[in-house]
């Protein structure tokens, strides 16, 4: 009888082991698709530098297995009338893929399910954002999309 509960009881130990292991294995692969992003922007950067003293930066986290990207834009000293993430290295311009959806106040915030190919744009370093103004229609201030 007591071989049975001996038995038993290493079973039953090494299933809730075998469980502990699989929920930790999900939590660390949830945690390694996710990638940080970063971004300073000012009119230096644009292409066609300017002297805007505004500034902005970009924080962001992407998620490698869902496509999705969640982002926050922060500015000061600029009234934006448009703003997005466009495809393109520093020092050249491209079209934009992801349109911010209100630039009225800071910070800009959202969420974007991105392409395969805009996803690798992005995880290779060939991406920016910008904001465009009245007196800058092509873009105010720029900086590019970096991982962390």
């Amino acid at each position: 009888m007591n071989l049975k509960i001996t038995a038993l009881c290493l079973l039953l130990t090494g299933s809730a082991a075998m469980v502990a292991c699989k929920k930790e294995d999900a939590t660390t692969a949830s945690t390694t698709d996710a990638v940080q992003l970063t971004a300073t922007l000012d009119g230096k950067q644009e292409v066609g530098p300017n002297n805007s003293t505004a500034t902005g930066a970009m924080t962001g986290s992407y998620n490698k297995s869902t496509r999705v990207l969640t982002y926050s834009v922060t500015y000061q000293g600029i009234a934006p009338t448009m703003g997005h993430i466009h495809r393109g290295a520093a020092g050249t311009t491209g079209d934009p893929f992801l349109a911010f959806q209100n630039v009225a106040s800071s910070p800009i915030t959202g969420t974007s399910t991105l392409s395969e190919a805009d996803a690798a744009l992005l995880l290779g370093g060939q991406t920016y954002v910008n904001l465009h103004t009245t007196a800058y229609p092509g873009g105010e201030i720029r900086g590019k999309v970096t991982l962390k």
